[in-house]
């Protein structure tokens, strides 16, 4: 699927705004001979939040190390902006303003919550004082209070994950990175988890977001992009990335067999279920068809029992934008435990403050 299906975010020339949390042109990795990324463009506006999809090993987390301060970009690569900051003049103006929370958690087991939370308001140079104040806010933020106390080797995971976003928040970063924050957690501690970043991004926070899960980017995203072979297949929001795969239907059931092989005849481009007295009818789902093929039943005189609308899924973009099996590669329901890994050079996760 050709990347000009859709408008992209960074276009050349465009002039970079100060409403934009994060801007990057042309940016470009390689690890040896494997290149990772190949010139990709972002605009990320500020309160928003931009997932990046891709799949395994196709660079999302090698785009966060870059934009994180964690990793260089290669030589030829244009200009990157994070927080208002030019990457490569001010990286410590840039890491002030960022948080990052890695796919694995940076939570030290053998100490309390409490002391978690301490100890990274000591890294962040805040005085003794002001450390117990925003560490005794943000465990009551994310409901940690009760287990403040307790070693956080003893935490479940989605409280691991909570405690590692408010480590993140010591700060008080105005971005922050989550690469694949909810991997390897039950559904209820991911529905948890989509409430804390909705809340981030209601407090004017800007989230970068890396996901397996296609249900997350279209959950919480305003803008998501496709990472595949190292560029950006397709930009957009969820609904506009999903009217660009085809596949969209209309499916009518009838009771009465009559009013079936009516409709079948008269209706083109239909495929037939004689056994289950169904059609399926291509469709973009816009008001407009539907409204067409409604009409078009009542002057015929012809009542369908059920009428539903099916529209391409994220699962269906990601499978024609990167021809990968999304429901083995993307976390998707068919994949169970902590989700599929990396192999390549992303595979080696960091985590920064």
């Amino acid at each position: 699927m050709p990347s000009s299906a859709l408008p992209t975010t960074r276009r050349p020339g465009d002039h970079l705004h100060d409403d934009l949390a994060i801007s990057a042109t042309g940016l470009r990795k390689s690890y040896g001979d494997k290149r990772v990324l190949d010139g990709i463009d972002l605009r990320i506006p500020t309160g928003s939040v931009f997932a990046l999809l891709g799949p395994n090993g196709a660079g999302k987390t090698t785009a966060v190390k870059i934009l994180s301060t964690l990793v260089a970009a290669d030589p030829g690569s244009g200009p990157v902006r994070v927080g208002g900051h030019d990457l490569a003049a001010d990286p410590q103006a840039v890491r002030a303003a960022i948080g990052v929370t890695g796919q694995f958690s940076a939570v030290d087991n053998l100490i309390t919550g409490e002391e978690n939370m301490l100890l990274m308001a000591d890294l962040h140079h805040l005085s003794r004082r002001e450390g117990r104040r925003v560490t005794a806010e943000l465990l009551e933020r994310f409901d940690l209070v009760d287990a403040a106390k307790r070693p956080a080797g003893g935490y479940s995971g989605g409280m691991k994950r909570r405690l590692d976003i408010a480590m993140t928040l010591v700060g008080d970063p105005r971005i922050i990175f989550l690469d694949e924050p909810t991997t390897g957690l039950d559904p209820r501690s991911r529905h948890n988890m989509w409430g804390v970043v909705r809340e981030l991004v209601a407090d004017g926070v800007t989230v970068f977001l890396t996901t397996q899960y296609l249900e997350e980017a279209d959950e919480l995203a305003d803008r998501i992009a496709v990472l595949s072979n190292g560029t950006i297949a397709a930009e957009g929001s969820a609904d506009e990335l999903k009217r660009i795969v085809p596949g969209g239907h209309v499916r009518l059931r009838f009771a009465a067999p009559a009013a079936y092989r009516t409709a079948a005849l008269a209706l083109a481009d239909v495929q037939r279920n004689d056994e289950t007295l169904t059609l399926q009818i291509p469709s973009d789902g816009s008001q407009r068809e539907l409204r067409s093929l409604l009409d078009w039943l009542d002057a015929a005189g012809v009542e369908a029992d059920e009428l539903t609308v099916h529209t391409p899924d994220l699962d269906d973009v990601f499978f024609a934008l990167t021809g990968g099996d999304t429901r083995g590669t993307t976390g998707t329901p068919a994949a169970t435990g902590t989700g599929a890994r990396r192999t390549d050079p992303d595979q080696q996760k960091e985590t920064a403050r």
